[in-house]
């Protein structure tokens, strides 16, 4: 499925999602206003540990400095593909979570720039070898990907309003992308089947090499034309924000697959491993609001929680 042909490691990484300001609302009325989100945000974030990641996004001129100086100060986001667009407004949201923080109701939301027109892909970018599509209009998507002829593996993400109301486009959209991440309920909705492995081999019949079924607290499932692999979430002990919790397991993905030596990163053997990356990243995320954790932690953090995690999935 993918374009091009496959070259050495690492490869180039790009991702178009949102850049967003969030005020988050977590049992026990603990509130925080005014931080950085966005799908496009938690994707580099979690990717920069692996690779350098080519964001590609926009903001309004309301979007604060040290919101930027933040992004900038993980080394491995370039940030040419950023938009700040003058008199308009950078994307708002709101969510509480409920008691299980498994579940979550949306307070607000602020569309801003994601009613204009998507932001360019620049020149530079567009040899960009791994794509990732984050959620968006599927319609945006395809145009996106379009752009990103030297592709050698795309994945995207959606969630259950595309499949509500842009249900054809997604279809196409699965006919050119390699891979789908999703959650289970929304693996549901598009195929009608509540099993997740079911529904997935459903997906597959739509073009992808592969999709994920994400289940949150329970872990992933990868339903895979080569194989199928289920694993478990790292028993983070407190979970603070789940908050781009699944865009930093996606960033800890793709960033795996576009840095480790392999010739065909979309291989059953490639996803499995980089699927472990994104679990143990996003376990850190969840640890805090925003991006305050991940700031925190260093390569090696990463990789003393992804051996612990390795022998706690062992088995034999």
């Amino acid at each position: 499925m993918g374009r091009g042909s496959p070259l050495a490691s690492p490869m180039n990484l790009i991702c178009t999602g949102t850049i967003g300001i969030d005020t988050i609302e977590t049992p026990g009325n603990d509130r925080r206003e005014h931080l950085l989100g966005g799908s496009g945000v938690y994707f580099a974030a979690a990717s920069s540990f692996y690779t350098t990641s080519r964001l590609v996004a926009a903001v309004g001129d309301d979007f604060p400095s040290e919101f930027l100086d933040t992004i900038k100060s993980f080394e491995g986001v370039d940030v040419e593909g950023l938009e700040i667009r003058q008199g308009s407004k950078t994307f708002r949201w709101g969510g509480k979570y409920l008691d299980d923080m498994d579940r979550r109701e949306t307070l607000f939301t602020e569309l801003g720039v994601l009613e204009e027109a998507p932001p360019e892909i620049p020149d530079s970018y567009k040899d960009s070898e791994i794509v990732f599509l984050a959620n968006s209009h599927p319609a945006i998507q395809l145009d996106m990907l379009s752009q990103l002829d030297r592709r050698t593996l795309a994945v995207a993400d959606t969630m259950d309003l595309w499949i509500g109301i842009a249900k054809d486009e997604l279809t196409t959209l699965l006919g050119k992308v390699d891979g789908l991440v999703l959650n289970f309920d929304e693996a549901e909705l598009f195929t009608g089947h509540r099993n997740p492995v079911t529904a997935g081999r459903k997906l597959l019949e739509h073009g992808p090499r592969f999709v994920v079924v994400k289940k949150g607290e329970h872990g992933c499932i990868l339903v895979h034309r080569d194989g199928l692999a289920a694993l478990p979430a790292y028993p983070t002990e407190r979970v603070v924000d789940p908050t781009g919790a699944g865009d930093s397991f996606a960033g800890g993905l793709m960033g795996r697959l576009a840095d480790r030596s392999s010739d065909d990163p979309g291989s059953f053997e490639s996803v499995r491993d980089a699927l472990a990356h994104g679990t143990v990243v996003a376990s850190f995320n969840v640890e805090s609001f925003s991006l305050e954790r991940l700031r925190g932690i260093s390569k090696q953090d990463i990789q003393t929680r992804f051996a612990d995690y390795a022998s706690m999935t062992r088995i034999g």
